[in-house]
Formats: structure tokens, sequence, C-alpha cells
């Protein structure tokens, strides 16, 4: 059985393209940064992992969710791999998303995003190194390293 559950906070907003043809198809891509239970030396520490959902999902994710609110889904791992520009396989890891929901009121989402305030889109001089916690607890990914992720 493929089956997995996870309760997260968006880490941006949700990427929605929509496919090709007639029929066109919306599809949604957002990161869950999901807490793990136990703490290394003291400090909160999180797992940012991919998520894909199709259709009316899709639809759904574009119109209420983003960045900072809690969602639990439910879905199925699938992995897969392909060859980057360079030459070289890159494997992926994703959950493909059947059952999305809000875990928090509007309020409590309204409340935590008022004390997370987002961080501007351009970079600051001073970037922490990458897998240093930020003082929200989540790790600081920069852009941009896409393709060196597992979970694309």
């Amino acid at each position: 059985m493929n089956k997995v559950i996870l309760m997260g906070r968006l880490t941006r907003d949700p990427e929605v393209r929509y496919s090709a043809g007639e029929n066109a198809l919306a599809i949604a891509r957002y990161t869950l940064a999901v807490d793990r239970r136990f703490r290394r030396d003291g400090e909160a520490t999180a797992d940012f992992i991919s998520c894909v959902v199709f259709g009316r999902g899709a639809e759904f994710a574009e119109k209420y969710f983003h960045q900072g609110i809690r969602i639990v889904v439910s879905g199925r791992i699938q992995t897969g791999s392909y060859t980057n520009r360079d030459g070289q396989k890159v494997y992926t890891t994703e959950v493909v998303v059947e059952e999305q929901e809000f875990a928090e009121s509007k309020a409590s989402s309204d409340s935590y995003a008022a004390s997370h305030p987002q961080q501007n889109a351009a970079p600051a001089p001073s970037m922490p190194s990458p897998g240093a916690a930020s003082a929200d607890g989540f790790m600081n990914i920069p852009d941009g390293i896409d393709e060196e992720l597992p979970f694309n």
C-alpha cells in the first residue's frame, strides 16, 4: 500500500500550470514544510516535501492556498528520474495529492502570517548558508537550486 498523510505549512504560493490541448488540466505544485517530531540539538527541524495535485484540486489550491497556511494532504508517493542539462541523472520523489484541506482556521492562518512576514523576492546580501535554520525554524533554501533537490 502506498499512502501518505502530511500536515505542514506551504513554503510559498502554489505554482499552477495548465496542460496544452482542448481540455486543459490544471496542475499545481507546492512544497510543504513538515515539522519533525524530534528535535536535533534542541532545534526544531523540518522536511520539505514536494506535492503535485491535478484538476479541480489544483484549481482549489490556486484559489485558496498561499504561503504560510497549514494544510493536510493525503495521497501517494511517486518516484521518478530524468537526465538534466549536464547529463546527470536526477532522482525525484513527490506526493501525488488525492485529498487536501485546511488544517487551521482563517484567523489562525492570518495570525501566523502577521507574525511571519514574507521575505522579499530578492535575496538579502548576507544570505544564511543553505540548510541553516532561520528564526522561524525553517531551513533557508536559496532560489535556483531546484535541479539539485531530490524532490522537484
